[in-house]
């Protein structure tokens, strides 16, 4: 990470409610860091209280500190700023270093690899990297970014401001909506897998149907999203989807949802708004997972789930019993030795001459 922002720049950027301490000769920042891994220059934060003994130790030159902060003052050549919510602010932070750092590729540009049939429809202010291949009857919105050997198949419609990285592919007839991000190796629209067995073999199901991206999805690196068996999948707007999902045919993903790396959805599977899926959560098909809930890692789910629930443990079960149920599992072994324990001291003394003659 190269970052050499100035001092000042930096407070302004904050806007601190309150700050303490001096930062000394220190005039640029020159990097992020965790508390325990800060050097002088740097810039630290204190996102979660259980880190909160690391913070009079931490060598960073500028601390993010929540305005409740209960511990001591700056060190020497140390500033404390403090923010409602460092988190946030950090973040905010980022946002415009990410400026600096990854700037978007420049406007008004096609590089001489790229392959774009005729009819295709291009939009204004274009970028298109290297070995990009846009396919007949295409469209591509304006201000749009593709990546070297993006690939945009025949008929399909990529909206204003969209962003694919290198790698990224959108099949036939598949449409995204306003500033969609589609990261590297993902595939949208992705054969749907569906066959029928008859007398011993597997006969694949044509998949006719297409994806529809809304507004502000993001989808993450090698992704697959698949084309529906007929009509739509669709993933709803704001949704933000992690690295290496697989979404089958058919599904329907509600609006501001989350889905974590490595989940899969089987096909015809329906999560309302604000769902938030876990690492490796495995949803069966043809399920509705209900406004609002959240899945566990690992769950693997195999029956509706009705709004607001906490779901945990695979099959699947409501937080409250998961909990118990962990509880219960570290006792057993205390429970099976005052089992044993009981049936010994029930047992006849006929029993015990069967036990030691069987």
């Amino acid at each position: 990470m190269n970052i050499a922002i100035p001092l000042p720049e930096i407070l302004a950027l904050i806007a601190p409610q309150r700050q303490h301490g001096n930062p000394g000769p220190v005039d640029t920042l020159t990097g992020i860091a965790a508390l325990d891994e800060a050097r002088p220059g740097e810039l630290t934060f204190l996102g979660n209280p259980k880190y909160t003994p690391q913070v009079p130790a931490t060598r960073a030159t500028i601390v993010l500190l929540p305005l409740d902060y209960p511990g001591p003052g700056p060190g020497p050549g140390q500033m404390h700023l403090h923010v409602p919510d460092p988190s946030r602010t950090l973040a905010q932070l980022c946002a415009h270093l990410e400026e600096k750092l990854f700037p978007p590729p420049p406007p008004d540009y096609r590089h001489p690899t790229a392959i774009i049939d005729p009819t295709a429809h291009l939009g204004d202010h274009l970028h298109i990297g290297p070995h990009v291949i846009i396919e007949a009857h295409a469209r591509i919105g304006d201000h749009t970014i593709l990546e070297a050997h993006a690939h945009i198949a025949h008929h399909a419609r990529i909206g204003p401001r969209n962003w694919l990285k290198p790698r990224a592919t959108v099949t036939e007839y598949c449409e995204t909506g306003a500033r969609v991000k589609i990261h590297h190796g993902a595939i949208i629209g992705g054969e749907g897998f569906g066959y029928e067995t008859h007398e011993g073999t597997h006969r694949k199901i044509p998949q006719i149907g297409n994806v529809v991206l809304e507004d502000d999805v993001e989808i993450g690196a090698n992704t697959t999203i698949d084309r529906a068996r007929f009509a739509t999948t669709r993933i709803g707007a704001g949704t933000k989807i992690d690295n290496l999902v697989q979404i089958g045919h058919n599904c329907r993903i509600g609006r501001h949802c989350i889905l974590v790396a490595q989940s899969g959805l089987a096909g015809s599977t329906t999560l309302e708004d604000h769902v938030a899926l876990a690492g490796q959560v495995g949803l069966a098909g043809h399920l509705r997972i209900g406004r609002g809930a959240r899945i566990g890692a690992q769950c693997g789910v195999l029956s509706d789930v009705p709004p607001g629930a906490i779901m945990l443990d695979s099959p699947a079960i409501p937080i409250q019993t998961a909990k118990k149920l962990m509880i219960l599992k570290q006792r057993l072994p205390e429970l099976f030795k005052r089992v044993k324990a009981l049936e010994a001291h029930t047992a006849t003394p006929a029993a015990h001459a069967q036990e030691n003659n069987p």
